[in-house]
């Protein structure tokens, strides 16, 4: 597949390193010149371009930067991209940490609900909740005796099915987590963020989750 990816940071880079290692071809973008990617491209063999550039011709495009700064995408971001592109959003909201206050968050709406209005295009919420390091050094063939699984949200059954099937290549177990409205049970905060847990339980952990934002997750 072809796959643009927005934001070398750890998630984006390892992304990036682990997709380019399956045989994808790969766009990475950033909010700089491309020239400041230009170790990660040597590395990987992806390709480094404006973010205005990186959907032309995507299968799959990887959100992967901070909430404060989706709204600041260009538009017409997914201009030239496939007619049934996959968007990936793996954003975190960090209010007291980063983001600061953003209001429809902090009223209710899923942090991706949130990122798929900004966009105007229906996304998946996957790979918020794993350390990025683990992406590179944690996955396993399918079948493995406690393999790490990760929750993915989404409305659009058959762009989830993709995200899932990125989520096994790259040596995870893929749980339903249900629609966009349901992923507040994966955001930080809760049970299944950053545990490292097998399929059962992360099932159990979404089960358990309470959608009230606790105080460090909240501005």
């Amino acid at each position: 597949m072809k796959v643009g990816i927005i934001g070398a940071g750890n998630i984006g880079g390892n992304l990036t390193r682990r997709l380019t290692a399956l045989g994808h071809e790969v766009s990475v973008a950033n909010s700089r010149n491309p020239d400041t990617l230009s170790e990660l491209a040597t590395e990987t063999g992806a390709i480094a371009v404006l973010a205005s550039e990186v959907a032309a011709g995507a299968d799959v495009v990887v959100v992967t930067i901070p909430m404060k700064a989706v709204p600041d995408l260009p538009s017409g971001l997914l201009n030239g991209a496939a007619d049934d592109v996959v968007v990936i959003d793996t954003c975190n909201y960090y209010p007291q940490q980063r983001d600061g206050r953003i209001t429809d968050i902090e009223d209710g709406m899923t942090e991706s609900r949130w990122v798929e209005k900004q966009l105007g295009v229906s996304v998946v919420k996957a790979f918020n909740g794993i350390y990025a390091e683990h992406l590179l050094t944690r996955g396993v063939p399918a079948g493995t005796d406690g393999r790490i699984a990760l929750p993915v949200a989404g409305d659009d059954a058959d762009a989830k099915a993709v995200a899932m099937e990125f989520v096994d290549s790259l040596g995870f177990d893929p749980v339903d987590d249900g629609g966009l409205d349901d992923s507040w049970r994966q955001q930080p905060g809760t049970p299944v963020y950053g545990a490292d847990l097998d399929a059962d339980g992360v099932r159990k952990a979404l089960a358990t989750a309470s959608p009230v934002r606790g105080q460090d997750w909240s501005a």
